[in-house]
């Protein structure tokens, strides 16, 4: 089968107005997990372009947060969301959140972050595994007891140490390779489901 960029998914999302195909294996984690409800407040890293923030925001509703970090700008425009353009390992996160509005705990951290591929597999990999534990980290900091917590992964054998680390954390682990994940893809998508913990910016 051929690979096709312009495929259901992308149409499907210039239809319903998102900014990627993306936003398809949110909605599909979200529908199985039920994680998204009114006025939570959602942590996005590797927000661009967008779409999960869009996806979010209309399951947060009006009186819900989204803040979004990412190398790369957000184009999206949503009332209820803010976009910052940083590397998330330069930022003071304490500071953002102060300056933004947004004081935590979050109800959900999630991530689509992705390194910059170089076309070498364990690099790849290696840098994807470093993208998950730094947000499981922010997860460990800023989300409440009984958030919720997603993270893509490019699948290696760091697998089982990320899977370790959530059951650690969380009370239920889920592995999920959405409908809409093409089929050549390695991505998958690791989900903790209620955190069993106080963050530590509460302990402070």
């Amino acid at each position: 089968m051929t690979y096709n960029p312009r495929d259901h998914y992308f149409k499907k999302a210039k239809q319903q107005n998102f900014a990627a195909r993306s936003v398809f294996k949110l909605e599909e984690i979200d529908q199985k997990f039920k994680l998204l409800k009114p006025k939570q407040m959602v942590l996005d890293l590797g927000a661009s372009p967008g779409s999960w923030s869009q996806y979010c925001a209309q399951k947060v509703g009006p009186q819900g947060h989204i803040l979004g970090v990412d190398l790369k700008p957000v184009t999206a425009k949503l009332s209820n969301a803010v976009f910052i353009q940083a590397d998330l390992r330069d930022l003071n996160l304490e500071q953002i959140f102060k300056e933004h509005g947004f004081p935590p705990p979050f109800d959900l951290v999630i991530s689509d972050m992705a390194p910059n591929t170089t076309g070498i597999r364990m690099t790849d990999q290696a840098r994807s595994f470093e993208l998950c534990e730094l947000a499981l980290n922010i997860s460990k900091r800023f989300l409440k007891k009984d958030g919720h917590f997603i993270c893509k992964l490019f699948h290696s054998d760091d697998f089982t140490d990320l899977r370790n680390q959530i059951k650690e954390d969380f009370q239920q682990f889920h592995a999920v390779k959405p409908d809409s994940t093409r089929k050549i893809s390695k991505e998958i998508f690791l989900v903790g489901v209620r955190k069993k913990h106080d963050p530590d910016c509460l302990s402070k």
